[in-house]
């Protein structure tokens, strides 16, 4: 990787412009692919939505500090889709806000609820390579983390917009 890509406030964009990326292809997946999100879809969106904020703070202001918290929601994101992934393959439970909550009182309530509910989270609704979307989004969320961990633990060049960089040239010689 180019150091410069490790710049953490380069970095910082970076992860902004992937995630709304990401954000941008879930919703195109969405409204115009046709395929609606069950509730544990919509929680996988969450981080990415922070990343985004957090990312375009980060580009100006504290980028190294932002950049932890960064990776943080990106954890967190890889773990909600791990989550998700064990429910699609039925290693546990589906969580309550997945179940049907309603009872229908008549045959118009049962459609009615059929046609408002959104999709069952156990149930995969687009697969590449083999993996469902809850899969793809664990190793996007595991790679962009390590990315921002790196660029906040590594020694890429200080950008004039961190506050902790400091010029040598400010810096006096000892005694």
């Amino acid at each position: 990787m180019p150091q410069r890509l490790l710049v953490p406030s380069t970095a910082a964009l970076l992860l902004a412009l992937a995630a709304v990326a990401i954000l941008l292809a879930v919703l195109a997946l969405q409204y115009l692919g046709g395929l609606p999100p069950c509730p544990l879809c919509v929680w996988q969106r969450w981080p990415y939505v922070g990343v985004a904020v957090l990312g375009l703070l980060g580009w100006r202001w504290q980028p190294r500090a932002l950049l932890a918290l960064v990776a943080l929601l990106l954890v967190t994101g890889a773990g909600i889709g791990v989550y998700h992934s064990g429910v699609e393959q039925g290693w546990w439970a589906l969580p309550a806000g997945c179940a049907a909550g309603a009872e229908a009182q008549s045959i118009e309530d049962l459609k009615r609820l059929l046609a408002e509910a959104p999709p069952a989270c156990d149930q995969v609704g687009l697969t590449l390579l083999g993996l469902s979307l809850a899969g793809w989004n664990v190793i996007a969320s595991l790679a962009l983390a390590a990315y921002a961990t790196a660029a906040a633990l590594g020694r890429g060049r200080r950008s004039a917009c961190d506050p902790s960089a400091t010029s040598r040239s400010t810096r006096r010689a000892g005694p």
